[in-house]
């Protein structure tokens, strides 16, 4: 077990480190947790539900087993987007674990536990932590209960309320399937708005899709579908369905933040919540009255959510850089009303951004087009251990180390340190680090008033930084 850890999405690892025994101890020391600080009954219900990992159905018949021989009653939630399990446990107000790697590869997969009231914080893994038994129990015996379709049922009616029937009339969406838990949701919701949903790339072996992250198959799958069936636009979602994936009419991939954008001026938010990963053009754009700006992972969103909603904020809107969108207070739009949902949500920024496109009259790409010019690149060096990163950020903490380290680049105009290194340059140009909180990486991210600009800054960001990584290495070498 202490090859597990909590990332910024839940408990992750190696399938191979998420035997039986191990699921049923962290189930149980969830329950105990849930128990001790949040009044959870002994003999209260639990729900449980899973992506379509090959993992995944025996990993959840582990957590339930577990969990009723804890007393706990369960509900079987079975194959389902993780916003429609968290909508579940909000409405029953039952604690749930969901059974997800997200957009990881298949070899991997976790757990990612809701209280009653919503997602668990940094204080909740603290606790669960805590009382983690060290002595594995004995593996639970395998428990095949009964599915229940109540909680996607109530998922997919949310969703299709948010729009008026017909909204989506005469717009060609295509859906990018592959091994989306949301696969077949995504094609009913569409069509309920009006939509001529067309299904592709439809997998049975599952598809990594990293919203974040994007493969060059992924690209090339855009375009091609775009081109082929003359869509209007192309929508997915990555695993679990908490992150969309969104391109416009030519097969150009909207990056999550402008997704949270455009979703949070749909939705007329007067508050938006983000982490620093996202880029500027939220604050450029002049949309909301406020902007807080978070570390990287929703409880940190969350936080920011309630603090906005603590200053008196009217519709508050969390995103990440992904693009899953959490909902912080009950919104209405001209159509229909939602009640909040703080947890990641794919549907509801797809939604948002085709129903935006179609009422104003002009394709996905002008949308993105009347946005100020802001220009980002991402990318990650991998195997890099979480000591290196920690070392690595370290030093960027030193005013004449950070000085010297971007003289190639320029002068720093400011930095912040809410999570990693964001450095501001004296022209805007940004470049930011920080250590990955589901992998051992380290991830750079950079902002420009080009795209050209960014991804030269990219580029030299990561040399730079495998660089300074591999100069670390070299010292501590030599000193052993």
């Amino acid at each position: 077990m202490s090859d597990l850890k909590f990332g910024t999405s839940g408990l992750r690892g190696l399938v191979t480190e998420l035997g039986d025994d191990v699921c049923a101890a962290y189930t149980l020391a969830f329950l105990t947790h849930m128990q001790d600080r949040h009044a959870v009954p002994a003999d209260g219900l639990l729900l449980v539900g899973y992506d379509l990992r090959s993992s995944s159905p025996r990993i959840a018949a582990a957590c339930i087993a577990a969990a009723k021989a804890f007393g706990m009653r369960v509900e079987n939630c079975g194959p389902l987007p993780t916003p429609a399990l968290a909508l579940r446990a909000l409405s029953l107000k039952a604690p749930a674990i969901m059974v997800t790697g997200s957009h990881i590869p298949a070899d991997r997969n976790g757990l990612k536990f809701y209280r009653p009231d919503g997602e668990i914080d940094k204080a909740d893994e603290a606790g669960i932590l805590a009382v983690l038994d060290r002595e594995k129990p004995a593996a639970p015996e395998s428990d095949d209960a009964e599915i229940s379709q109540e909680a996607l049922q109530r998922y997919v009616e949310r969703c299709a309320s948010l729009l008026a029937p017909g909204v989506l009339s005469g717009r060609r969406i295509g859906v990018y399937q592959h091994s989306s838990v949301a696969r077949d949701v995504m094609v009913d919701i569409l069509t309920k708005a009006g939509a001529e949903a067309v299904g592709l790339g439809r997998s049975d072996v599952f598809v990594p899709v990293d919203t974040e992250a994007l493969r060059p198959e992924d690209v090339a799958f855009a375009e091609k579908a775009c081109r082929e069936y003359k869509l209007d636009a192309l929508v997915s979602t990555d695993g679990d369905a908490d992150r969309p994936l969104i391109s416009d009419e030519k097969g150009n991939f909207l990056r999550g933040d402008m997704v949270g954008l455009l979703t949070a001026r749909f939705l007329d938010a007067d508050a938006v919540v983000t982490p620093v990963t996202s880029n500027t053009s939220i604050e450029h754009c002049g949309f909301f009255v406020k902007v807080y700006r978070t570390r990287v992972g929703s409880p940190y969103v969350i936080e920011g959510m309630n603090k906005a909603a603590a200053d008196g904020c009217r519709c508050i809107i969390g995103f990440e850089a992904n693009g899953g969108v959490l909902l912080g207070t009950s919104v209405g739009t001209a159509d229909r009303s939602l009640d909040a949902l703080p947890t990641r949500d794919a549907m509801l920024p797809i939604l948002s951004v085709l129903a935006m496109a179609a009422k104003e009259g002009v394709p996905l790409s002008q949308l993105v087009n009347g946005l100020p010019a802001r220009f980002t690149g991402s990318g990650r060096i991998e195997h890099v251990a979480a000591e290196q990163s920690a070392a690595f950020l370290k030093s960027l903490e030193d005013a004449g180390t950070v000085e010297v380290f971007f003289a190639d680049v320029g002068s720093i105009g400011e930095s912040d340190r809410i999570d990693g290194t964001r450095i501001v340059l004296s022209s805007g140009d940004l470049v930011h680090y920080r250590a990955s909180g589901n992998a051992p990486e380290l991830r750079c991210y950079t902002e420009a008033a080009s795209k050209e600009r960014a991804a030269e800054l990219l580029a030299w960001g990561l040399e730079r930084a495998r660089r300074a990584l591999n100069d670390k290495l070299s010292d501590r070498e030599f000193s052993r």
